[in-house]
């Protein structure tokens, strides 16, 4: 018997006896779609976060109060006692950082913003400084941006994100018109392109105003986010984050061997704990499919076994025509083998399936890993093969005389 005989056997099986094949397989199937789906959800979220997440270069900085990764709650406890970042911090950063290109502030909240009898809730209201357009690589779609007599004068002056003018404004031109936000009147001096969607949640739904006019209406009591961009990568970004460390640390008096009362980051570190993250994610659903596997290579093992005692005489016949143990043994190798690749590709098309669902439903990112569809298929097969050999084993091993008087 051949190898693609061996492998019409196994189909024909398979397809004979439905309910069977249904239950045998489901094991391999949930493990191989869990995995697929995972691979495809952490490579579609790895790829949109290096793409889209960050709409700030490679040479950007941004200094925070607060840790940006995850931490021990105890070091999460100790950073809530470190000082605000404030503007005094930002000018001091802006007149004396020489390795920095463009330096910016920036203050973040939620509000309502009400036009004319339309409003919108839950929106990003931005405190910004005038470089922060030019760090942020912010591009309009009509009006201007903030400028220095805006933040020196404290204006009230506002740039609304696209679905500010998309929902609220309308056809009607915004730009100097009044708009309300958490019931102050400002001027709209310009209107921001389109960015779409992160993860499901918009990133066009924001009004940007000076920071001195943000501090002024919502206080300085909250810590501010510095953005410096320095005058390249590499060493240009070494010498940025070495200057601006050097600057913070002493107008924070911290002392020498102490760690940082701040934290700085960059797109290479966000992506780094991201990677992090993902990569912990995809070992913890690699452990939970891996069991799905081994119940479905037991019962696999077990079907065979019960394939074995009703193809006795059939397997008697063979041996007494002249096939050798080896046959016999790649025989039922062959079998059980394909009738783990079957559970595989299911498994395959109904993880694709999932997370394409997903990103139907809520916009979720997902990509197909190729390397992932290739290891389910391997893995399946590796898993039939090797819960297969006992069965093809004791099959291989029976006496030919005893078969041939199996009644079975």
């Amino acid at each position: 018997m051949n190898t693609l005989e061996a492998v019409r056997i196994a189909l024909q099986s398979l397809w004979a006896n439905k309910l069977r094949s249904v239950l045998t397989l489901l094991g391999v199937v949930i493990g191989v779609s869990s995995v697929i789906a995972v691979v495809t959800f952490v490579n579609g979220i790895n790829g949109y976060v290096a793409e889209k997440f960050f709409t700030f270069g490679a040479d950007v900085i941004i200094i925070q109060r607060l840790p940006s990764g995850p931490v021990e709650v105890d070091d999460y406890l100790a950073a809530l006692k470190r000082k605000h970042i404030e503007m005094d911090d930002f000018k001091a950063v802006q007149e004396t950082c020489d390795a920095c290109k463009l330096v910016g502030a920036a203050a973040t909240g939620t509000g309502t913003v009400k036009f004319s009898q339309q409003s919108s809730t839950d929106t990003d209201i931005r405190g910004w400084s005038a470089n922060m357009s030019a760090i942020y690589d912010l591009e309009l779609m009509s009006g201007r941006t903030l400028t220095d007599a805006d933040v020196s004068s404290a204006s009230s002056v506002v740039v609304i994100g696209y679905d500010i003018y998309d929902k609220l404004v309308g056809t009607t031109d915004p730009l100097g018109k009044e708009i309300r936000v958490d019931g102050e009147i400002y001027t709209i001096i310009g209107v921001g392109k389109k960015e779409g969607a992160t993860l499901g949640r918009s990133r066009d739904n924001w009004v940007m105003m000076p920071i001195t006019t943000y501090q002024k209406k919502y206080g300085t009591e909250s810590s501010l986010l510095l953005w410096a961009k320095g005058f390249g990568v590499g060493d240009a970004m070494t010498r940025a984050m070495d200057e601006l460390r050097v600057i913070l640390r002493s107008r924070r008096h911290v002392r020498p061997g102490a760690p940082d009362d701040f934290d700085m980051v960059t797109n290479e570190s966000v992506l780094s704990i991201w990677s992090s993250i993902s990569k912990n994610f995809f070992l913890v659903t690699i452990a939970i499919a891996s069991i799905s596997l081994i119940v479905g290579g037991i019962v696999i093992m077990n079907i065979m076994l019960v394939s074995v005692t009703e193809r006795t005489r059939e397997i008697g016949i063979r041996k007494a025509v002249g096939a050798k143990r080896a046959d016999i043994l790649a025989q039922f190798l062959i079998e059980s083998g394909t009738m783990a690749l079957v559970g595989g590709l299911i498994g395959i098309a109904g993880g694709i399936a999932i997370a394409k669902t997903v990103t139907l439903l809520v916009g979720f990112p997902t990509a197909v890993a190729l390397w992932a569809v290739f290891a389910g298929m391997i893995v399946s097969t590796s898993v039939g093969v090797f819960f297969g050999v006992y069965p093809a084993s004791k099959a291989a091993g029976l006496d030919p005389i005893v078969a041939l008087r199996s009644e079975t």
